[in-house]
Parts: C-alpha cells; sequence; structure tokens
C-alpha cells in the first residue's frame, strides 16, 4: 500500500475519534484548494477536508514522521489561517469600508475553554495590525453552550489606511487557543476609508 495511503486511513480513523471543534461560518472565510494543494501538500487538504473544524496540532499528530512532499514550511504556514492559500479563496473577498459594523457567526463543534480574539492580520508578515477587534482574555468557549456573545457578534473594521486595500493583504482572522489547541479562521477583505460626507 503506498504511504499516502496509509496516512489517509490514519487520518480518517483520527477524524472519526477526535471529531473536533470550530470555524466561522459567516463571512465566507478561508479553505483549502488546488493552491494550498500544490504548497501543503495531498494529505494537510484531505485532513482539513474531512473535517474542516480542525486544529494544526491533530494533523501534526496524525504524520509523526513530517508531511510528504510537496509540503512547503515557507509557503505553507498551519499556523497562519490553517495554511490556506489567499488563491483558493479570490471569490470570497468581502469588501468593507472604514467604521462599517461586521457581523461574524462561529460554530463551536465541541467546546475548550481558552482564549480567543478577533484581528486583522498583514498576510505578508502574519501579524495582527493594531489591536484585537474583539477578545476573550479567558474563559472562551468553556461550556457546552456557549454565551451568545462568543458565537454571534459583531466588530467594526478600524481605519487601516491604505494598508488594505489590495484583495489579498490582510485578513480579518478568528484565533482561538483551547486546551493547547489552535483554531483559526480568515475572512479576506478589502478596507476603503469611509465615505465624505
Amino acid at each position: 500500500m503506498h504511504a499516502s495511503s496509509i496516512s489517509l486511513l490514519g487520518l480518517a480513523g483520527l477524524v472519526s475519534r477526535v471529531s473536533a471543534h470550530g470555524l466561522v461560518t459567516a463571512p465566507a472565510t478561508r479553505t483549502p484548494g488546488d493552491a494550498t494543494e500544490a504548497v501543503c501538500g495531498s494529505i494537510m487538504a484531505e485532513f482539513y477536508r474531512a473535517d474542516n473544524t480542525s486544529y494544526p496540532e491533530a494533523l501534526l499528530r496524525a504524520n509523526p514522521d513530517g508531511l510528504p512532499a510537496p509540503y512547503d514550511p515557507s509557503n505553507c504556514n498551519l499556523w497562519f489561517c490553517k495554511g490556506y492559500q489567499f488563491e483558493d479563496n479570490v471569490d470570497n473577498v468581502q469588501a468593507y469600508t472604514t467604521g462599517q459594523v461586521v457581523d461574524l457567526n462561529v460554530w463551536i463543534r465541541i467546546p475548550h475553554e481558552g482564549y480567543a480574539n478577533v484581528s486583522v492580520v498583514d498576510t505578508a508578515t502574519n501579524t495582527v495590525i493594531g489591536e484585537p477587534l474583539i477578545a476573550w482574555p479567558d474563559h472562551y468557549a468553556g461550556s457546552a453552550t456557549p454565551p451568545e456573545d462568543q458565537t454571534n457578534f459583531s466588530i467594526e473594521i478600524p481605519d487601516l489606511g491604505e494598508q488594505c486595500a489590495e484583495a489579498g493583504a490582510c485578513v480579518i482572522q478568528w484565533y482561538w487557543l483551547g486546551q493547547g489547541q489552535t483554531y483559526e479562521s480568515c475572512i479576506d477583505f478589502t478596507a476603503a476609508p469611509a465615505a465624505s460626507e
């Protein structure tokens, strides 16, 4: 049996035992496609296609000898948007303006108490721009039914100047670290200054 077939069989078993845990359901977030598979490999792409709520630590545990080529850690950053590539998601870019209020919906499949925030992230450097737009310093998703303000909430688009004017330059990232497990969803967007009155 081919090594990738063995890994995929192991992956299927892992997913059925673990289930996993959470993601943003609206607005549209990044998903894996051909561009992701080209730099992250089919093992990674199939792992998240099987369970899009999973997390990188589980992927790495399922592949203790490392991810096989074409996995390229310099282009597939598992810790930024799960490694999902912008090129797979160009049809989902949201157009916002400074001061616009954006509603987010989060599905918590299995709660794990932890820390969470939503931030604007520069995709070239994987750094947060400014302060988080909203944050839960502790007790995020710590109960079987998380509070409404943790799963259905709004953020306001800050003044980003021209930094996020081009599609692919920035994402709005929901980040949740629960019991040592990293969950991320990334919303591609552009931000324009508010229209002058």
